[in-house]
């Protein structure tokens, strides 16, 4: 099957996740900057959520450049990454608008950490069908960030009800281990194409 139409689907709903982040967004009342004061939680939560969806999509991205042909498990395993993706508007509203509290944080948490997971489903569904030489498996090797970022979600899950703040650290923390560059998938398809 080609891959096309699983790249198309998972931009389009990703695409439609931003947007519904963005327009949660309330204008604020009154002319002056500090009426802008009351919304400065939301715009951080999304803030954080839109780099992490920006994040997952660059990687996804990257990800499927390594896959030849997409089967049935492909799919339902990125069915249930978008599931997880598709809940961001939700937590980060949440989150936002009660101030980074401890549940709505501790919920933030087990929504990047079940999308870690099914980000992880979807790698290991497309190493399974690509064979034992599969670019991508040669690529990620051991994956520390992949291994690194559900534990951190894990640990921030039960911190948000001590510390909010602290959780808050560990999600920025993951996302600032993210936007470093990897360049791991590209030197892989370089290397395919030497």
């Amino acid at each position: 099957m080609d891959k096309s139409r699983l790249e198309g689907f998972s931009d389009g709903v990703i695409a439609i996740i931003i947007t519904i982040m963005v327009l949660e967004l309330k204008v604020p009342h009154g002319e002056h900057l500090g009426a802008l004061k009351p919304v400065i939680p939301v715009f951080l939560s999304y803030l954080l959520s839109f780099l992490y969806v920006g994040i997952y999509w660059n990687n996804h991205h990257h990800m499927l450049q390594t896959c030849k042909k997409v089967t049935g498990p492909i799919l339902w395993a990125n069915l249930h990454l978008l599931f997880w993706l598709s809940l961001f508007p939700f937590a980060t509203g949440w989150m936002g608008e009660n101030h980074f509290g401890a549940g709505p944080s501790a919920f933030y948490g087990f929504i990047l950490l079940m999308a870690a997971i099914a980000y992880r489903i979807v790698q290991q569904m497309i190493i399974v069908s690509q064979g034992s030489q599969s670019l991508l498996k040669k690529a990620i090797k051991s994956d520390w960030k992949g291994k690194m970022s559900p534990l951190l979600y894990f640990l921030a899950i039960p911190t948000a009800f001590w510390s909010p703040w602290i959780s808050q650290f560990l999600f920025v923390l993951v996302a600032l281990i993210w936007l470093v560059p990897d360049r791991r998938i590209e030197r892989a398809l370089g290397d395919k194409r030497d």
